[in-house]
């Protein structure tokens, strides 16, 4: 992780603009959280960090293997301890799980300390994206779309909540979707100074 902060900080910011807080990525698995993160981490020279990839390290397991050892709950928790360490390190862009924003307790400590941003996908583009991945553990059931439309249609309302939305294309690159992102913090001078 150091070398990836140091790379950014080489690279510098291109666009001369600051971030002033950590930008929280939410929303849907399959929302393209990560990806769009990296880019947009990348386009200002900031870190990125996936607060899902952080507790795979420290638990030394994937997400699957530690909701099938431990379950959901202990997952929920460890993650949430993730997220408030992540915020309180250097200013970047922060991708967390599809579950994280849902707890009262993950979306008051990114208000706090930083901006939350959901990348808002259609279910179709969703299931586009994670209906050939088995790395989904809540998708391990005997009808995953029936699963992902159950979760997506109790997710959306909280996803909502959050502070500023990017509508996701299935049209668009990566990169276009980092442009929007960027565009949308933009219209929040406390956050990313331009």
């Amino acid at each position: 992780m150091a070398g990836f902060q140091r790379e950014n900080r080489q690279r510098g910011n291109r666009g001369g603009m600051k971030l002033r807080k950590t930008v929280v990525m939410v929303g849907m698995m399959g929302a393209g959280k990560t990806a769009v993160g990296r880019a947009v981490a990348a386009k200002l020279g900031v870190p990125f960090l996936d607060s899902d990839a952080e507790i795979e390290a420290a638990a030394n397991m994937s997400i699957a293997e530690i909701f099938a050892r431990d379950g959901e709950p202990f997952f929920r928790k460890k993650e949430t301890q993730v997220i408030e360490r992540l915020l309180e390190n250097e200013i970047g862009i922060l991708s967390t799980g599809g579950g994280a924003y849902l707890a009262d307790g993950n979306r008051d400590i990114i208000s706090d300390k930083g901006v939350a941003i959901w990348l808002d996908a259609d279910l179709s583009l969703l299931w586009e994206r994670v209906r050939h991945k088995d790395t989904r553990p809540l998708l391990r059931t005997a009808d995953p779309l029936a699963t992902l439309t159950e979760i997506f249609n109790t997710r959306v309302p909280i996803y909502a909540l959050a502070d500023l939305s990017v509508k996701a294309d299935p049209d668009f690159t990566i990169e276009e979707m980092a442009d929007r992102v960027i565009d949308a913090l933009g219209t929040r001078p406390d956050v990313l100074e331009v």
